[in-house]
């Protein structure tokens, strides 16, 4: 006698009843996400757990958590952790089984426990930081100190942010002249690390060319700052040669880059303005040091003028006392004296002309930096003229009187106001 032979729906469909009837309550398990994304409103995961001495995958779960629940628990766990759900993550989820006849088992996710997480991402930090100090690296940034001036930055940012935009157009509008160089770098994702030792291994290469390196990131969720705290990002910035300022997350957060940097500043704008008042201050002591030098210079002539009319004061009565038989020895003495005041008096006005001449350099070398600085001034006005972009063949384009930069900014059946340089056109939106 031949066994039954049921159909594939019929099998899955005894699969389904006996999980049903065996797994029929919730469980709360502990695993890796090996993967996680979402799509229409639904978060789909992969689970895996490993040996903890190989680090073989010992066992693999799909999980998926519907568009009901992610809707609430995927916005909590990022506020309490400050990170997304993402790969290589340890995550506890209460799950419950699940067989469909026509995709399979899943463990449905109806809770996520983002203390679980909290306490993961601590214990991985606090390794991290442990093992930089045992390996003595842990300050040595802050044993490096900023030259002064300090104009020669290497920028590693995205080159699209917000941010880097606000860094460079701080520092050109300054007096000093600042020099950037952009490394790009990707500063949120999975690809931070890779992106950023790449930026710094570029930039030892031609390490001479600056003076201090800059890491900067405009804007962007708390949720991404989970990359700048990768033991090998933190043992590159630590070990780097150039001092690293670091400007990536809010006030209230600070990752593993920005203990081991140098200097961490809140915003890219911070970090310009600290370069600034560096430079200002340099400048200060420069000019605090011309005008002490100035005073020198008057105090002394003043001294020396003194002590000339105190010895001019001496001559007369030495010649009105002695009228004797010496009176012509007095006369060659008289003479002597009279060419050693005289000698005295033109070293004297040496000096005198040579600290002129010395103040006077200094006053011509600051005016022609002041001097130069207004032409850079107007060198810039003058590139910003709207008249010369339009000469060049660009156009701007407003729509109610406000400069069109993105299409989203229109509707169907807005008026646009193109000005070009002979004229303007009037178009419509469709």
């Amino acid at each position: 006698m031949r066994d039954e032979t049921l159909t594939l729906l019929e099998l899955n469909s005894m699969v389904r009843m006996t999980i049903e009837r065996t797994l029929n309550r919730e469980y709360w398990v502990e695993a890796e996400l090996s993967e996680c994304r979402e799509s229409k409103g639904h978060c789909y995961m992969e689970l895996i757990q490993k040996d903890e001495q190989s680090n073989t995958p010992v066992a693999r779960a799909q999980a998926k958590c519907w568009r009901s629940t992610w809707a609430m628990a995927g916005p909590y766990f990022t506020r309490i952790t400050g990170q997304q759900l993402h790969a290589g993550m340890k995550v506890r989820l209460k799950v419950y089984a699940q067989f469909h006849e026509a995709y399979g088992f899943s463990w449905i996710v109806s809770d996520i426990d983002p203390n679980f997480t909290l306490g993961d991402m601590a214990r991985r930090r606090q390794e991290i930081i442990r093992q930089l100090r045992e390996e003595g690296i842990f300050d040595l940034q802050k044993e490096l100190s900023l030259p002064l001036p300090c104009l020669r930055i290497a920028v590693v940012s995205s080159a699209t942010a917000a941010g880097y935009g606000d860094f460079a157009a701080q520092l050109a509008d300054t007096p000093f002249a600042f020099q950037t160089r952009l490394f790009p770098a990707t500063m949120q994702g999975e690809q931070v690390e890779q992106s950023i030792i790449k930026a710094l291994n570029d930039i030892y290469s031609s390490l001479d060319m600056f003076d201090c390196v800059v890491i900067i990131r405009g804007g962007g969720a708390t949720a991404d700052l989970s990359g700048f705290d990768t033991l090998a990002l933190a043992e590159n910035v630590a070990q780097f040669p150039l001092p690293i300022i670091t400007g990536i997350g809010h006030d209230r957060d600070e990752s593993i880059l920005d203990m081991v940097s140098h200097l961490r500043v809140k915003t890219p704008t911070a970090a310009a303005q600290h370069l600034i008042d560096q430079a200002e201050q340099l400048l200060q002591r420069i000019e605090l040091s011309e005008e002490r030098l100035t005073r020198y210079a008057q105090s002394r002539m003043e001294l020396e003028q003194m002590r000339l009319s105190r010895l001019a004061e001496r001559i007369p009565p030495l010649f009105s006392l002695v009228r004797t038989r010496q009176e012509a020895r007095l006369d060659r003495l008289g003479q002597h004296l009279t060419a050693l005041i005289q000698r005295r008096l033109d070293r004297e006005q040496q000096r005198i002309e040579l600290h002129q001449m010395q103040c006077a350099a200094t006053s011509t070398q600051r005016i022609e930096r002041e001097r130069h600085r207004l032409e850079l001034l107007e060198q810039r006005t003058r590139s910003l003229d709207p008249a010369l972009m339009l000469r060049r063949g660009y156009s701007i384009t407003t729509v109610g009187g406000v400069a069109l930069r993105d299409p989203s900014q229109v509707r169907p059946g807005d008026l646009l106001l193109t000005q070009l340089e002979k004229g303007t056109l009037k178009s419509k939106v469709i």
